[in-house]
């Protein structure tokens, strides 16, 4: 059941939202703010209460509905994101970062230390976790949007859907049944293209294909991947290599659960050998 997102005991008040920012770019954000002319419809709808990428208006909370973008890297990201669960009624996550910890999860396959000794001159000023997490992982979430950058008409359907209670209409399936609505040639049948499309959830209107390109996995693993059959075929019949695979596997979504699985079983294999 989608939470309530109506005020309790006064119909008459709109539904605050607010929209928080952790370890992202703000490219989920914006893609909000490229709503446009459906945006002043939302805010006809709702109070835009607190969102600091478009407005230094700050309502207080408590919230209806909060839309989260980024992941946990920091202990005051874990502390802070408590604090934004305990004042939303709602919570969802937008983007990679927030639903498998993003392109910075990439940490988690390596020495954080000895990274930051590399980079900074004064690596003692870094406070940071040693992995980038999903929101997920801390606190309970009500519903994750995919994608890098999610697309905006999936935004508007998800805060559509918890304005009215019901469940959000965001198809699962992959994003070769995108290339298929959009007419696209197979890259990998056609030119032998190693593509993460079989095991992507849909979201992006299949960009990548269409410009014979494989997939990069921006939307994450769809429901029930079969990566075991994709890293097979990758490897047996596309003459991949095991680098390769794991590349493919930790790039935008490396700590989505399917994808991090997967890519440690590749890299067992390799140790294997």
């Amino acid at each position: 059941m989608v939470p309530d997102p109506r005020p309790v005991g006064n119909t008459a008040r709109k539904p605050k939202l607010a929209v928080w920012k952790f370890a992202s770019c703000d490219g989920c954000q914006l893609s909000l703010l490229d709503c446009e002319d459906e945006l002043l419809q939302l805010a006809e709808e709702i109070d835009i209460a607190y969102f600091m990428e478009a407005s230094s208006r700050q309502v207080e909370g408590p919230y209806d509905l909060s839309l989260v973008e980024g992941s946990i890297t920091t202990e005051d990201d874990a502390q802070r994101i408590r604090e934004v669960r305990a004042q939303s009624h709602a919570l969802v996550t937008i983007g990679a970062c927030a639903t498998a910890g993003g392109i910075q999860a990439l940490r988690n396959f390596a020495d954080v230390e000895a990274f930051t000794a590399i980079v900074y001159a004064h690596p003692e000023y870094i406070s940071t976790l040693k992995t980038s997490t999903p929101i997920s992982a801390h606190v309970p979430v009500d519903f994750e949007l995919n994608g890098c950058p999610i697309n905006k008409r999936q935004l508007l359907e998800v805060i559509s859907a918890f304005l009215h209670r019901r469940p959000p209409q965001v198809p699962a399936h992959s994003v070769c049944i995108e290339c298929k609505l959009r007419g696209n040639v197979c890259v990998w049948v056609a030119h032998g293209t190693p593509c993460m499309g079989p095991v992507t959830h849909a979201g992006c209107g299949a960009v990548c294909p269409a410009y014979n390109r494989g997939c990069y996995a921006c939307y994450g693993p769809k429901e029930n991947p079969n990566t075991e059959s994709l890293c097979h075929w990758w490897k047996q019949e596309l003459g991949a290599s095991n680098a390769k695979v794991i590349e493919n596997l930790r790039n935008f979504n490396s700590a989505a659960p399917e994808f991090d699985a997967a890519s440690r079983r590749q890299e067992e294999q390799d140790d294997q050998e």
